[in-house]
């Protein structure tokens, strides 16, 4: 196995996949690669991924690097932290089986994933299972003890220009299958017109779509520059220590902001100010739900997002997976079937009718005249 090209390298994935171009190779920093990082990597489709953790471990069941092996791009993986300072961004590099070459130099080695490793590895995560589910159940119950009061209770709200109350609001995530839930529910926002806000980089996936983001809620470290001077609103979300990472970022910008401060993840935080604005409807695309969503996050359990749900679960529809439910396309068997029951009463009555049944004989006639009937 030999690849050469140019390297694109980061430690955080999705910053990584904007500077990231086909055939190059990518360096990344990212044990138990998650599916939506392994997506992103796949549609850009690097020649290989050089990985300085281990891309799978066991732990639980994340088929991200399955999925990119299966796309045929190679992965190198585990070859520990050092790559970061031996290697330089755009610079050339060559990967011989499992060892990587700057200036003929060795500067890396590690193993050449196979999809074999990692069917291993799905079954060592199966046999894991039971574990990692108490530990976060677990640690759930501890947090929710703790953040009751605070998320069930009074949040004091910032003032919003964007009217809510008594209107839908579109909550999206950059999460698992976005994509193809905004294109299966196009016509819902077509006709109904909700309030859209984007979680961090799910304002740049509104943007992606062609539509203009109102709110934009998060810590703001992975939404766009574009996004943020988009006109939308911006809500900071600071923690329950009053910390808030973002700040300072949108203040060198001279972009105004308004600060929610609240446990939980910035999608918890988007959904509570949606309810307790008032509005009628909640429709989440790409949220994190259930154990392996917050696994691959990277959190302990999910204690905000269990509290936020009970909170506003009346009005809530999880629109995740949407696009699952149907196929993408139509047969061409089922579109011909469609398009002949369609035909057949039209052509009852246009045969029963006396002035077109001599229209019908000529194309019958033509018929056999083309075939030699």
């Amino acid at each position: 196995m030999y690849h050469k090209g140019k390297a694109r390298l980061d430690r955080r994935t999705k910053n990584l996949v904007q500077r990231l171009r086909k055939g190059e190779i990518a360096i990344i920093d990212h044990e138990d690669i998650d599916e939506v990082a392994a997506k992103s990597l796949i549609e850009i489709h690097p020649q290989a991924i050089i990985n300085a953790q281990p891309s799978i471990t066991g732990r639980y069941s994340t088929k991200g690097v399955y999925k990119i092996l299966k796309a045929g791009i190679t992965v190198i993986d585990n070859v520990g932290d050092d790559i970061f300072d031996q290697v330089k961004e755009g610079s050339l590099i060559e990967i011989k089986d499992g060892v990587v070459l700057a200036s003929g130099q060795t500067v890396a080695q590690g193993n050449v994933l196979t999809l074999d490793n990692v069917r291993e590895k799905l079954s060592e995560a199966r046999e894991n299972l039971k574990l990692e589910l108490d530990s976060f159940v677990e640690n759930t119950l501890d947090y929710a003890r703790r953040e009751k009061d605070i998320i069930l209770g009074y949040i004091e709200l910032p003032e919003l220009e964007t009217k809510i109350e008594n209107r839908h609001v579109l909550i999206v995530v950059r999460g698992k299958n976005y994509k193809e839930d905004l294109r299966a529910i196009r016509g819902y926002l077509r006709d109904e017109k909700p309030v859209l806000i984007g979680v961090d980089g799910g304002a740049d996936a509104l943007i992606e779509f062609g539509y203009t983001p109102d709110i934009i809620v998060g810590d703001m470290d992975s939404v766009s520059d574009e996004a943020l001077r988009s006109g939308a609103e911006i809500v900071v979300h600071a923690y329950s220590n009053g910390d808030a990472p973002g700040l300072s970022r949108l203040s060198d910008m001279g972009i105004p902001v308004k600060l929610l401060p609240m446990p939980g993840t910035s999608e918890d935080v988007a959904m509570v100010m949606a309810y307790e604005k008032g509005a009628s409807l909640i429709v989440a695309v790409g949220t994190h739900s259930n154990m392996v969503d917050f696994l691959e996050k990277g959190r302990k359990g999910m204690a905000s997002t269990f509290l936020v749900r009970l909170k506003v679960g009346s009005i809530l529809v999880d629109a995740k997976g949407v696009s699952q439910l149907y196929p993408k396309n139509l047969k061409a068997k089922y579109l011909i079937q469609l398009l002949v029951a369609a035909l057949v009463p039209i052509v009852i009555i246009l045969w029963a009718a006396p002035s077109t049944r001599p229209f019908f004989r000529l194309i019958v006639l033509q018929l056999k005249l083309l075939f030699n009937m």
